[in-house]
């Protein structure tokens, strides 16, 4: 990649040892710890010099613990620049005490409360969802959204409803890659882009393709797609390490993203890259 360096606005840490993951049981291959130093290795030749931590799906009474664990990692690991902590945000107003220990600590960036796993794909319309939404605009903090493609309405809903707030849809809402779907979440993906708030982390579409064959022409559409409907100054790079390693290492995805971009003069390689998840995530 050059002199470009690279924001990673996507990453994972976890230890079963010190915290509690449910769903690591079902990934044999994920269950171990996952820790910087292993990152080091793994992006070695990708010139990553800033990152963002998102929440690593711990139980949810430990989220205060994980930040705390990862904000002394910080400390030996400099690149560590911003975290997305799990917040329980389906408390309503009654997840303001949690919000604000979360933002009293000075690399919370944003929050996660991922949809992913509820049966109702209008569960962020809840009011009480909403309302506990609406709190991050009191303590300047973003919301990731982690849903399948069948929930992109009801966040297009929710984002309408809480403007105050910007959302960053991760793994572009997770579309049907293996299946070779295109709708309707293409025309779903459009319509959440007209929405000013939201920006969207490409990132996590090799493990909704087939984990060992796919190749870069079965992303292509999705990456485009993408980039087109949001454009280059609301779209980042997100490496969704060590995730990822269940279909790719993490050159090879940097490289196909690198590859989707158009050459010319414009910088959209640094907004993708760099510029943009700076911004949004104020690091």
């Amino acid at each position: 990649m050059g002199e470009l360096y690279l924001v990673d606005s996507h990453v994972h840490f976890w230890d079963p040892m010190r915290l509690d993951y449910p769903w690591l049981a079902a990934l044999p291959d994920l269950n171990r710890p996952f820790l910087q130093t292993d990152f080091a290795i793994a992006s070695a030749s990708a010139n990553v010099q800033k990152l963002i931590f998102v929440e690593g799906g711990c139980k949810s009474v430990q989220n205060l613990t994980e930040v705390d664990w990862v904000s002394s990692l910080a400390t030996i690991e400099p690149r560590i620049k911003g975290i997305v902590a799990h917040a329980s945000l389906e408390k309503g107003k009654g997840a303001h005490a949690e919000l604000a220990m979360l933002a009293g600590r000075p690399l919370v960036k944003g929050v996660r409360r991922s949809l992913q796993g509820e049966q109702d794909p209008d569960f962020c319309t809840q009011p009480e969802f909403v309302a506990g939404v609406k709190l991050l605009a009191e303590f300047s903090l973003t919301f990731d959204v982690c849903i399948r493609h069948d929930q992109l309405p009801g966040v297009a809903e929710l984002a309408r409803r809480v403007p105050q707030v910007s959302f960053i849809l991760d793994h572009l809402g997770k579309p049907d890659v293996r299946g070779r779907r295109t709708e309707p979440w293409a025309a779903e993906l459009k319509e959440l882009a007209m929405l000013p708030n939201v920006v969207c982390k490409i990132s996590g579409l090799t493990t909704e393709a087939d984990w060992q064959k796919w190749q870069p022409a079965d992303l292509q559409f999705y990456i485009e797609h993408a980039l087109e409907v949001f454009g280059f100054d609301r779209v980042m790079f997100g490496g969704d390490w060590p995730v990822a390693t269940l279909a790719t290492n993490y050159q090879r995805w940097v490289e196909v993203v690198r590859k989707r971009i158009p050459s010319g003069d414009d910088p959209a390689d640094v907004k993708l890259f760099q510029a943009n998840a700076e911004r949004i995530y104020r690091v």
